[in-house]
């Protein structure tokens, strides 16, 4: 994949990321018009654009709380912008979205598909997320347009936006399992999809459910002297969603999903060398 081929938007942990391996060009400007979206991306003329533009929040997804006109710009609004641009001039839109917009019974629910409704209203940073979503969802039934969930990003460099990063540093950790987003299998699967010409959305985590313990035993018999406790997920006193995404759509694609219980030696092994 040449450089004029694809174009990041994003000079986030993940763009920055996404564009080394896909070896794409890649921008951080600061857009939030459909002229300044239209006047950056005519620059660079390629025939991809990855949106990787996103607001978090500084500590966690909370923030976006604090600064909603922030988030709803860089969430919900810029990425409609960017699919007039793409629509307009020709070009495939690729869009990062998330997983984090669903309620989930563990006791009665199968894992969450492409084709189920976000319901989870509950953070500001989901529903800034579920606004975007839904109109995307329309139009890339005719136009070219992929919509990529990803949640909670694991990967094997250290890193503050790095789930083992985080637990590493709380000590603390829940045991409900999660579906989880391993990045060399994400970088693997996006190829995989830009390569096919994929439209829609598409639930990009790894098969099953993380139980983060899982992860910090594996940590542990790298780092013996690390300790960390299980916590009750309710006594956290945190609004957060804890789902498992179905990977079947991902996979009829063509594309083989790992299991993350099968990737966590390996992700833990690379991790400790940095």
């Amino acid at each position: 994949m040449s450089k004029s081929r694809i174009l990041v938007l994003g000079r986030g942990y993940l763009g920055e990321k996404v564009a080394r391996e896909l070896g794409a060009s890649i921008t951080g400007r600061h857009i939030s018009s459909y002229a300044g979206a239209e006047s950056e991306i005519k620059k660079f003329r390629p025939k991809v654009i990855i949106n990787c533009i996103g607001v978090t929040g500084r500590r966690n997804v909370d923030d976006c709380e604090l600064k909603k006109d922030k988030a709803l710009v860089a969430n919900s609004f810029l990425p409609l912008i960017l699919a007039e641009v793409a629509l307009r001039n020709k070009m495939r839109l690729v869009h990062i979205s998330s997983g984090c917009i669903f309620h989930y019974d563990y006791s009665k629910d199968s894992p969450i598909t492409e084709e189920d409704e976000p319901d989870f209203f509950g953070l500001f940073y989901s529903r800034t997320k579920i606004y975007s979503e839904a109109p995307l969802k329309m139009l890339s039934g005719k136009y070219p347009i992929l919509i990529v969930r990803l949640r909670i990003p694991l990967d094997n460099k250290p890193h503050p936006r790095n789930l083992l990063t985080k637990l590493i540093k709380y000590k603390k950790v829940i045991n409900i399992p999660n579906s989880v987003t391993y990045l060399p299998d994400f970088i693997k699967a996006l190829k995989h999809l830009i390569r096919i010409k994929a439209c829609g959305i598409y639930n990009v985590v790894n098969k099953d459910g993380l139980f983060y313990p899982d992860l910090m035993r594996v940590y542990k018999k790298y780092v013996p002297g690390f300790d960390y406790n299980v916590v009750s997920f309710p006594k956290l006193n945190l609004v957060r969603t804890n789902l498992i995404l179905s990977t079947r759509k991902l996979e009829k694609s063509g594309f083989k999903v790992r299991p993350i219980k099968g990737i966590l030696e390996e992700c833990v092994r690379e991790y400790v060398k940095y």
